[in-house]
C-alpha cells in the first residue's frame, strides 16, 4: 500500500477532501481506540529539520520530520527568481504536511503557513483523516518534473509527478509498515494553484491530483 493510502472508510473521506485517487483495503482499517500520530513516542523515529528550511530564509518555520520520511524534488530551480521561489515554498507545503501527519496535528503551524483558502481545508482535512485512523507515513518519495507556470504577480500553478513507490503507509499503534510491489498507482500527477501573500510566500490554495497517471509513469 503506498503512501497516503488510508483504511477504506478514511479514504473515502480524505479523497475528496484533497481530491486525490488512493488505493485501500477494508480489511486494513484500524480500530478507533488506535493512537493517535505521536503519541507512541516510545517508537517515534528521531525527528530530522528539513533539508531546505534554512534556505529558504525570512522567518519561515523550521519543518521536522522523522528519519524515515524522506522528500526529494528536482528540479529545485527552474532559472528565474519567481519560478525558484514557488518551487522552494512548494517543496516546504510538501513536507509541512508530511510533518503534520507524522506528528497527528491537522493545523501544524509550518502547514498552515504555507497554505490559504481551500488548500488550507484540503490539507487540514487529509491530515485529519490520517490522525483519526491511527495511520502515518514512511518511506521516501520522489517529486520529479516540476514545472511552474506564472500567471501574475501573485499567481502562479504547478504541475509535479510524485513517485511513492518507496513511501507507505503505516499504522502508529504496532509500527506495521503497509508494503506492497510499485504499480503504476505509485505514481501521481499533482496540479497546484499558489498565490503569494503579503510576507512574500506561495501559499497552495487548491491541489488536485491523479493517481496511476501515465504522465508520469517511470
Amino acid at each position: 500500500m503506498n503512501r497516503r493510502t488510508l483504511p477504506a472508510a478514511a479514504a473515502l473521506t480524505a479523497t475528496v477532501a484533497l481530491l486525490l485517487t488512493a488505493c485501500s483495503s477494508n480489511d486494513d482499517k484500524p480500530k478507533s481506540s488506535d493512537k493517535i500520530a505521536g503519541a507512541d513516542q516510545g517508537s517515534k523515529a528521531p525527528a530530522t529539520p528539513s533539508a531546505s528550511a534554512s534556505a529558504s530564509g525570512g522567518d519561515r518555520p523550521k519543518i521536522e520530520l522523522p528519519a524515515d520520511v524522506t522528500d526529494s524534488f528536482d528540479p529545485t530551480q527552474a532559472g528565474d527568481p519567481v519560478k525558484d521561489s514557488v518551487l522552494a515554498d512548494n517543496a516546504e507545503f510538501v513536507r509541512a504536511l508530511d510533518a503534520a501527519i507524522t506528528a497527528g496535528n491537522p493545523r501544524l503551524p509550518a502547514l498552515e503557513y504555507y497554505t490559504e483558502g481551500e488548500g488550507a481545508v484540503a490539507a487540514n482535512k487529509w491530515v485529519k483523516e490520517f490522525s483519526d485512523a491511527g495511520w502515518t507515513v514512511t518511506g521516501s518519495t520522489r517529486y520529479y518534473n516540476r514545472t511552474v507556470t506564472v500567471h501574475s504577480a501573485k499567481s502562479a500553478a504547478l504541475t509535479y509527478c510524485g513517485d511513492e513507490s518507496k513511501a507507505f503507509s503505516k499504522v502508529i499503534k504496532t509500527g506495521e509498515v503497509k508494503k506492497t510491489p510499485a504499480t503504476k498507482n505509485s505514481y501521481v500527477a499533482y496540479g497546484v494553484q499558489v498565490t503569494k501573500n503579503d510576507k512574500g510566500v506561495w501559499e497552495v490554495t487548491t491541489i488536485k491530483s491523479t493517481r496511476g497517471a501515465e504522465t508520469c509513469q517511470p
